[in-house]
């Protein structure tokens, strides 16, 4: 069973699907931290300090023992008070449309690099002329042996 895995572990497939995780990882926080610290600031900025992960609607009671802020999203959710948090959802959309689009760049530039490398490819294939068929090799052979005879009689 451990041959197995280990072979199935070294298939170059699940490699690159291991690696292509580990980077999205990575590639998933930096799209986080430009929404948080980049792009909501600008549009917090834009329209009058408005900061959207601060917006929420209060669906239930707030415990009598809680301490914390009424105005920190944060605070109460983790006091366990249900909240609807529309600017986080907010938030969340921004960094899909972002990371959505940064895909689509990508994908379109491989297109583009696979559609130049096949048109090359075609180019090659149409300039190099195909060999002749064995049937057309035998008329020319017919052809010359007879212009031979003929001009040898």
């Amino acid at each position: 069973m451990f041959k197995e895995f280990k072979a199935f572990i070294n298939r170059g497939n699940v490699m690159d699907l291991a690696v292509a995780v580990i980077i999205g990882a990575a590639f998933g926080k930096i799209v986080t931290s430009l929404t948080d610290d980049i792009i909501m600031p600008m549009i917090g900025k834009i329209f009058g300090g408005l900061d959207f992960s601060g917006y929420f609607l209060t669906l239930g009671p707030i415990p009598a023992d809680y301490k914390g802020s009424l105005a920190s999203y944060a605070d109460l959710k983790k006091a366990g008070v249900p909240l609807l948090g529309y600017g986080e959802f907010v938030t969340q959309v921004v960094n899909f449309v972002i990371v959505a689009f940064i895909i689509f760049l990508l994908l379109r530039a491989v297109n583009k690099a696979m559609a130049s490398v096949a048109a090359d490819k075609a180019r090659e294939e149409a300039a190099t002329p195909a060999p002749d068929s064995a049937e057309v090799v035998l008329l020319r052979e017919i052809r010359d042996e007879l212009q031979k005879r003929s001009g040898a009689a």
